[in-house]
């Protein structure tokens, strides 16, 4: 199979995704099923190294995939995001971790919980860490967690921020996730007791933002040249993009017959949701276009071997929050003159995209005033310190 072989088998699951939609939100995760059939499709491994049988792909080809998945099923898309995006981040690491993660079995998933809300202490040999982590999404799907922690030193100051990778042996998962929107998602807690973790399976940012890290000894390819900011944001944004354009999709197909009995006509006739149509449409293309442009231009440089220019890094974060925040409006736009039928509980997809649009904005990536901050600054030429570029 080519890659473009995977976006077309992923293409082909949307029928049974969008079916299985509310099995998802009722079970508050997404089916078993679901996740082998995504695996089958050779999408888990789309941004794996190939050392370990993945295709390192280009990025651009896995968000075109985590869009099909998230038009068909809201939850469903959410968990491919972030799921199939971690091992981009293992690959970072020491290949002594990688192995341990892949060396038996290179089908083996990874869960996140990025936070630092945990207790980390450093010891001989690396750190243990005991401590609750939020809003792990897949986790249940994932046989290996990435879990943010602060390093402090001896007057308990923070002087490193790291990213330390758990098996599922040593952690707990606690059923906590019932929410209004992304209930399939599975985003539950991860609990540690005193876990020790090895030096090599905690990866300070500052490499990761440097874009030096110890995993380019082993994996060459462009794809791990990107920066962390921009992979994760737009690992984000892009099951927000869609969610909005399947909701789009289902409220034209709806209105097409829908009769509006207030003012005794088709709603399809009415200039007002003709005018809604095409605005909501337009933002969500809007969105797409800039983080497909931002992305496939790091990676060209990346393929080239060139620097990644801070004010193209700026851009990517300035255009992912705006992304979701545009396509927030553009679902609110079309509910508004939905219906009073949209409100009722049941399976309506336009009302289940709204609730999970929604959801999806409330995550630390979409807030937008953090993020345009740093473009601004950078257009003002002013000195520009954040972690998330």
């Amino acid at each position: 199979m080519s890659d473009e072989d995977v976006l077309e088998a992923v293409r082909a699951l949307a029928p049974a995704l969008r079916e299985r939609a509310a099995e998802a939100e009722a079970r508050r995760k997404v089916p078993e099923e679901t996740v082998k059939e995504l695996a089958d499709t050779g999408f888990f491994r789309l941004l794996q190294p190939r050392a370990y049988g993945g295709r390192a792909a280009d990025p651009a080809l896995f968000y075109a995939a985590v869009k099909e998945t998230a038009k068909a099923c809201g939850s469903t898309g959410w968990v491919a995001s972030v799921v199939g995006v971690h091992p981009w981040h293992v690959a970072l690491y020491d290949p002594r971790a990688q192995e341990e993660v892949w060396g038996a079995d290179p089908d083996t998933r990874i869960c996140s919980s990025y936070a630092p809300t945990g207790t980390v202490t450093p010891v001989d040999g690396g750190f243990t860490l005991t401590g609750r982590w939020h809003f792990s999404s897949g986790c249940d799907h994932a046989d290996w967690a990435l879990l943010g922690g602060l390093v402090t030193d001896a007057e308990g100051r923070p002087v490193d921020m790291r990213t330390f990778l758990v098996p599922r042996t040593q952690y707990r998962i606690d059923e906590v996730w019932d929410t209004v929107g992304l209930r399939g998602s599975g985003s539950n807690d991860i609990t540690l007791d005193q876990v020790f973790v090895p030096e090599h399976r905690a990866l300070s940012f500052g490499p990761v933002t440097a874009l030096e890290v110890p995993g380019h000894a082993v994996n060459p390819e462009p794809l791990y040249r990107l920066p962390y900011a921009a992979v994760f944001t737009t690992t984000i944004s892009t099951p927000i993009v869609g969610i909005a354009e399947g909701a789009y999709e289902h409220y034209v197909a709806a209105t097409r017959d829908r009769l509006c009995v207030s003012y005794g006509q088709q709603v399809a006739e009415d200039p007002f949701a003709q005018v809604r149509i095409a605005r909501a449409a337009s933002d969500i293309d809007a969105s797409w276009l800039q983080l497909r442009r931002n992305i496939g231009e790091l990676y060209a440089l990346a393929e080239r071997g060139e620097e990644l220019p801070l004010p193209l890094r700026t851009r990517a974060r300035r255009d992912q929050v705006i992304a979701t925040e545009r396509c927030v409006a553009a679902v609110d736009l079309l509910m508004e003159n939905a219906g009073g039928s949209a409100m009722r509980t049941g399976p309506n997809p336009l009302q289940r995209a709204w609730r999970d649009v929604h959801t999806g904005r409330g995550h630390a990536a979409n807030d937008p005033e953090r993020a345009l901050v740093l473009f601004g600054q950078g257009a003002l030429g002013l000195d520009i310190q954040d972690t998330m570029l």
